[in-house]
């Protein structure tokens, strides 16, 4: 009898931050919107771009890029902010540009090599690799974690 080799294929929504592209699993993310204004919040961390108003609900806005500890860039007609659902809040994450959506297999995703202290090696639990890129997948939780909870109180 012949054993099938079946692998676990998971999707994830890709994006650009300066010329690397990052993934999530596309169960956390709601939605992708084009830039509207924010509102900035005063005393409110560095990566905290502001509060948007969509469709009714108050989000959180976070740069994505000043999280991971990338260098902030302005925002422009390719920018986007991917709504994602996190711990029963929905938050907004600024990124460079909205790409697709993606089908890794787990087999094709590798660990995140060990290259000394890396700061946003934090935020990765794997890389992906798909039609000769690398897609470093976020670990939206660690993302998100704060010290001082940004949490959309309705």
């Amino acid at each position: 009898m012949n054993q099938i080799n079946r692998t676990q294929e998971n999707q994830y929504v890709a994006f650009k931050l300066k010329d690397e592209y990052y993934g999530l699993d596309i169960y956390s993310v709601k939605s992708i919107e084009r830039i509207s204004s924010f509102t900035r919040v005063p005393n409110a961390p560095d990566y905290v771009k502001g509060v948007m108003n969509l469709r009714g609900e108050v989000v959180p806005v976070i740069d994505l890029r000043i999280r991971l500890g990338i260098d902030s860039k302005e925002i422009d007609k390719e920018s986007r902010i991917v709504i994602v659902n996190y711990d029963e809040s929905v938050v907004g994450l600024l990124v460079d540009a909205s790409s697709e959506v993606i089908r890794i297999e787990e087999n094709e995703i590798d660990h995140v090599p060990t290259m000394g202290d890396s700061y946003t090696k934090n935020y990765i639990s794997g890389i992906g690799k798909k039609d000769g890129r690398l897609i470093m997948i976020l670990d939206l939780e660690k993302v998100l974690e704060f010290k001082g909870r940004i949490k959309n109180e309705s």
